[in-house]
C-alpha cells in the first residue's frame, strides 16, 4: 500500500460509501508551543468527517523523569486512545496536518509501531485540500467504539540504556532530525541543554517536503539517504520523538526499513545531565 494519499483519491473515497465505512480521518494539528491550539484550529475547520487527535493526551504517553517530553505511549493506553476514536482493526485510517506531515507522521508512525498497517498520510495536507477548493467543515463528529487492538511485540524504538550501551558500535548510524542550529549547539529553545548526541548525523526533518508540504518522490528521498549504510542499524532522534517521525517516513519511501525510533529523543538525553555523554554547545 502506498503510505501517502492525494487530495484526489481521498475526495474519491469519502465520495464511494463502500470505501468510506472503513475510513477513519484524523485531523493531527498541534503546536509544541500552545498545546490547545491544534484542536481550537480543528474547531475552526477541518476535513469533512475528521477528528482531532491531541498530541499531547493521545499520541504520547505520561511524562515522567526520564522518557523525554512526548514518551511512547504503552500498548493499552494506545489501544484505549484509538478505540475511543472509532478504530477498528480493518480501519483504513487517513491522518494530515498543516506542518509538513510533523503531527501526521507520529500517528503513522505509532499505528506502524503497534502494528495496524493501513495507514496513510494527506500529501500536503490541509492546506492542498484547500488549494484544491474541497470542503471544510465545523462540524465535530462524534465517533463510535472501534475495536483496534495495539500488538506490543514490535519492537521499534530504543531507550537511553540501549544507545549509551551502543553509541561506540561502528554498526550504529544515529540520526538526528531537528535543524541545524540546535543540532549544532547554536541555539536550544526547548530543552535546558543545546547540542547533539555524539557521532550523529543531522539530516532537519524538514527535508522530506517541500515548501508546500508536498513530500519529495521516491528517488528524491533515496537521494536524500544515499550515504547511509543499508547494513547498519540507524537510529532516529528529535528533541522529543515527534518530529523524527517524519524522517522516519522518509526511510521508508526510500525503501530503508531497519530505522528505530530513539523515542525519549534529546528531551530524554537531557534528563541524565550527569551523563559524561552528554554535548553540550561548541
Amino acid at each position: 500500500m502506498n503510505i501517502l494519499i492525494s487530495v484526489e483519491e481521498l475526495n474519491q473515497r469519502m465520495s464511494s460509501p463502500s470505501s468510506k465505512a472503513a475510513l477513519v480521518i484524523f485531523d493531527c494539528r498541534f503546536s509544541l508551543a500552545d498545546f490547545a491550539l491544534g484542536h481550537k484550529q480543528y474547531a475552526l475547520g477541518h476535513i469533512p468527517g475528521a477528528l482531532h487527535l491531541d498530541m499531547e493526551a493521545q499520541l504520547s504517553g505520561p511524562k515522567t523523569q526520564h522518557g523525554g517530553r512526548h514518551p511512547v505511549p504503552s500498548a493499552q493506553q494506545f489501544t484505549d486512545s484509538m478505540q475511543k476514536m472509532g478504530v477498528n482493526r480493518n480501519s483504513l485510517v487517513i491522518a494530515y496536518d498543516d506542518n509538513r506531515l510533523a503531527g501526521a507522521a507520529r500517528l503513522w508512525w505509532l499505528l506502524q509501531h503497534f502494528g495496524h498497517r493501513q495507514i496513510r498520510l494527506l500529501d500536503g495536507g490541509l492546506n492542498a485540500w484547500q488549494a484544491q477548493g474541497m470542503p471544510i467543515s465545523q462540524q465535530i463528529a462524534t465517533p463510535g467504539k472501534g475495536d483496534f487492538l495495539a500488538n506490543s511485540a514490535t519492537a521499534q524504538t530504543v531507550d537511553y540504556q540501549w544507545l549509551t550501551a551502543h553509541l561506540q558500535d561502528e554498526q550504529l548510524q544515529l540520526i538526528d532530525s531537528r535543524e541545524a542550529p540546535r543540532y549544532q549547539g547554536l541555539e536550544e529553545p526547548v530543552d535546558p541543554i543545546a547540542g547533539h548526541i555524539p557521532g550523529a548525523l543531522n539530516y532537519p526533518w524538514q527535508g522530506v517536503t517541500d515548501e508546500q508540504g508536498q513530500a519529495l518522490s521516491g528517488d528524491k528521498q533515496r537521494e536524500r539517504w544515499a550515504e547511509l549504510a543499508r547494513d547498519k542499524q540507524t537510529i532516529v532522534y528529535c528533541g522529543s520523538g515527534v518530529t523524527a517521525c517524519v524522517n522516519l517516513l522518509s526511510l521508508k519511501l526510500a525503501g530503508i526499513d531497519n530505522a528505530k525510533l530513539y523515542s525519549g529523543s534529546w528531551s530524554d538525553w537531557c534528563s541524565y545531565a550527569g551523563s559524561p555523554k552528554i554535548v553540550k554547545a561548541q
